[in-house]
């Protein structure tokens, strides 16, 4: 099978060269160039590209730099600072996924190719005469939330090959092939910012605007912060209040001002009703399907996730009257953040199924205020 891969530099997409390599694919290695290189400071890539380098020189593979910058920052870092200024959450690197690795890269090269492969933490598997995402068996390492915005012609395409391992299988697969980045760090953050951290970056590209932090509980000025955009919903640290734990708990984005409250147990940070104003299936609209799981009220039931983590959480879906949904969960959930993105999986958390940005509220008013 002549498969594009799509390699970072890291010790996943390595071992996705060696995996596919052994199994006696055509692979025709690529890398993605998403930074600025404008002076600002973002990631060169440069190291990355040369570890790159020797992973093709290693297996005498045929490997492309290709620039997709222009497009990353029309795409995915616009929809990152226009959702922060609206007062919401964004994912950028669930809509790079969605935008440039499987979409600009598809349609530009990886169209040639019978199949387009990355080092995810995820699985594609056939059910039914269908493919379904579904999650790796690392629960720390599952990637499958940041996936969850990709269409069905997006998921027909890709590879996953280390989806059945974990990282430390990974990391020993890198040790036995005598792989040269096999101890390296994983990388964190957003690739294009380098040694940048996120703060900053927002500094750079939205200014400083000081506003009050208010005692949601009491209306007392406990402090200040630098602009709304640098703070969301659930948010504890960076926050500079003494006393603590502090939590985000509320933003007036029209008034600038930040409302927290104190200790790791105020009700404030949790909720239960998460209202999502549209929902993207990624195989199927289980709504519209005999086999799912649906009670007598024609609740879904599912397992959810709303941030990056190992856990999965509970809960019952159901559409509303303006064709939004609303889910239900069965335990409280810390910090819902509107403008982030509620991952639906199957209750037995195997299949994910789609995913829709969280709103404001249960009428599904995006407004940010």
């Amino acid at each position: 099978m002549k498969i594009a891969v799509l390699i970072s530099g890291g010790v996943d997409s390595a071992v996705t060269v060696d995996r596919l390599y052994r199994q006696g694919h055509d692979l025709h290695l690529f890398y993605i160039r998403i930074s600025m290189d404008n002076g600002e400071g973002e990631c060169t890539a440069e190291e990355d590209i040369e570890m790159c380098t020797l992973i093709a020189k290693k297996y005498n593979l045929p490997f492309k730099v290709v620039s997709l910058h222009e497009e990353y920052w029309e795409y995915v870092m616009e929809y990152a600072l226009r959702t922060v200024k609206e007062g919401l959450t964004p994912h950028p690197d669930m809509m790079c996924n969605k935008i440039i690795k499987f979409g600009f890269f598809e349609d530009r090269w990886g169209k040639e190719y019978d199949k387009t492969a990355t080092g995810h933490y995820a699985k594609v598997i056939e059910k039914n005469g269908k493919y379904w995402l579904a999650t790796a068996p690392d629960p720390v390492k599952d990637q499958t939330d940041f996936l969850a915005q990709i269409s069905y012609d997006q998921l027909s395409h890709i590879i996953f090959p280390l989806g059945d391992m974990t990282k430390e299988e990974v990391r020993e697969a890198a040790r036995e092939a005598d792989l040269p980045n096999a101890t390296r760090k994983d990388s964190q953050g957003i690739c294009f910012l380098g040694k940048i951290d996120y703060s900053e970056f927002l500094e750079r590209k939205l200014g400083t605007k000081k506003g009050p932090v208010i005692e949601i509980e009491t209306g007392k000025k406990i402090g200040e912060h630098k602009g709304y955009w640098f703070y969301t919903i659930g948010q504890r640290k960076g926050l500079g209040l003494g006393g603590g734990p502090w939590f985000v708990v509320k933003k007036n984005i029209r008034d600038n001002v930040i409302y927290v409250s104190h200790g790791y147990d105020t009700k404030l940070q949790y909720g239960k009703v998460i209202g999502m104003a549209e929902l993207d299936w990624i195989t199927v609209n289980p709504f519209e399907c005999k086999d799912f799981w649906k009670d007598s009220e024609a609740n879904l039931k599912i397992s959810f996730k709303t941030r990056h983590t190992p856990e999965f959480l509970d809960g019952k879906l159901r559409k509303t009257e303006d064709q939004g949904y609303l889910l239900e969960s069965d335990t409280e959930v810390q910090g819902i953040a509107p403008g982030q993105y509620c991952i639906i999986y199957t209750p037995d958390r195997k299949i994910c199924l789609g995913s829709g940005m969280i709103v404001n509220d249960s009428k599904n008013k995006r407004n940010g205020k």
